[in-house]
């Protein structure tokens, strides 16, 4: 079933009093809510609906302004769930007319309704922030043709990986499991895993590695008696089996991995897509979780520095080998078709169409670089400082949405949050302006 959209009704209330009696009309996230076609939002989520009966879904303007406040400003969904029903400015971005005392939502209504649209719709909320950045003019058009690409890494909610962690989660999670199903193990290694694991710690922390490889020695042991205890309990009941087989495939994999094979490995059992990246900073030489390609504008427009297009890219690909991918979708989503591409030298020998051989620029390039291009190479860094804003202030710092849909999905809307965060200063620098032309004192000119 279709969700029933809101629509200005501009009725009263003998009791209650609307919001836009009680609240700042020129406050920037009511001229944003005015400036955004939520229409074309509507049209854009709608797809995933259809016109069976059922119970209907809650409002495309409330939850996908819900989503734009949550990136825009840096919150988890507990959090905008007791913001919104604090704030009438909230209230009334996300449609409401007269001021909600309760929640009109559920919080995991949030979770189901992101997972619903997945990546490619919730796009559209990177393209529509865009469109009102052109129409509010705080960038021109021609400015989305000339972009830059990088990549980054965004890290899950994970610890730091090492083998005795893993080794001694998998056992406790395997014991937990078999007790909530009445699975009567022969020992659950509870006391003597504990000793294990804080003893290779130490040996570790003391660089006595031998003794450590003990300790480590000891846990894979002690895991693979619990999965070949459980194996032999479970074996011929289907229930049971089913039950068991993620986690106990997951032990195998993380019992038998080796330091240094090749292949995914298992970094972190509740988030087993987690990837181990390597960018060879000095003070993080690995992170954990996965590539993201940000491209954005050039030169710096009026209303700042906006993101142009977000993707997850698994896998841990070749930066250069990510241009063939990220070039056709970027067009697709601003509309436009890219002039000018700028990377760093981890895009040598890049897979880009091949009508873009003379249209992306690899920093240090000399060959068929003009005086005009050669400048705007120096502005190649300036993508840097919009990934350092991405990760401190719109949580793509730390993921927290699960699976890989919950990576391509976080990636988009924090991109998202990140524009419309632009678009509220520009708003408000706008309003600024005008206020203070209306209050300038006028100039009296002598006769």
């Amino acid at each position: 079933m279709r969700p029933p959209e809101r629509r200005e009704t501009g009725e009263q209330d003998l009791f209650r009093s609307r919001l836009d009696q009680i609240i700042d009309m020129r406050h920037p996230l009511v001229t944003l809510s005015r400036t955004v076609d939520w229409g074309f939002l509507e049209q854009r989520f709608g797809e995933v609906y259809d016109d069976d009966p059922g119970r209907p879904p809650l409002p495309t303007r409330l939850m996908a302004g819900l989503a734009i406040l949550k990136h825009t400003y840096d919150l988890s969904d507990e959090v905008l769930c007791e913001r919104w029903v604090e704030n009438p400015y909230y209230q009334h971005f996300c449609g409401e007319e007269f001021f909600q005392h309760r929640l009109v939502f559920d919080r995991s209504s949030l979770t189901r309704w992101r997972n619903r649209m997945g990546e490619e719709r919730l796009a559209a909320l990177i393209q529509e922030s865009l469109s009102v950045a052109v129409r509010t003019k705080a960038i021109k058009p021609s400015e989305l043709s000339r972009v830059i690409v990088d990549t980054t890494v965004q890290p899950k909610n994970v610890t730091f990986p090492t083998d005795a962690k893993l080794l001694n989660r998998a056992r406790e999670k395997l014991v937990r499991l078999a007790q909530r199903h009445g699975v009567a193990l022969r020992q659950s290694y509870a006391r003597v895993g504990k000793f294990a694991l804080i003893k290779h710690q130490r040996h570790a922390h003391a660089k006595q590695f031998k003794r450590a490889n003990r300790a480590l020695k000891t846990l894979r042991t002690y895991l693979g008696r619990v999965i070949r205890d459980i194996g032999r309990k479970i074996e011929g009941n289907g229930g049971l089996e089913a039950a068991f087989a993620k986690l106990l495939l997951l032990a195998r994999r993380v019992r038998e991995q080796q330091q240094r094979q090749r292949g995914p490995k298992v970094y972190s059992l509740h988030a087993p897509e987690v990837e181990c990246i390597g960018k060879g900073k000095a003070h993080k030489p690995y992170e954990f979780g996965v590539k993201v390609s940000v491209a954005t504008t050039i030169g710096h427009a009026k209303g700042g520095q906006f993101v142009t297009h977000v993707k997850a890219l698994p896998g841990n690909p070749y930066d250069g080998h990510t241009l063939a991918t990220v070039i056709p979708d970027m067009e697709a989503l601003i509309g436009n078709t890219i002039a000018r591409l700028l990377a760093d030298k981890g895009y040598r020998g890049h897979n880009a169409p091949p009508d873009y051989r003379f249209r992306v620029f690899i920093s240090g390039q000399k060959r068929g670089v003009t005086p005009s291009i050669k400048r705007e190479l120096r502005r190649r860094a300036a993508v840097e400082p919009v990934i350092g804003h991405l990760k401190a202030e719109h949580r793509m710092g730390r993921n927290y949405l699960w699976f890989r849909r919950g990576d391509a999905a976080n990636a988009v809307l924090a991109a998202a949050g990140y524009n419309f965060r632009r678009l509220i200063r520009w708003l408000r620098l706008l309003l600024r302006q005008i206020l203070s032309a209306l209050t300038a004192a006028p100039q009296t000119v002598p006769a």
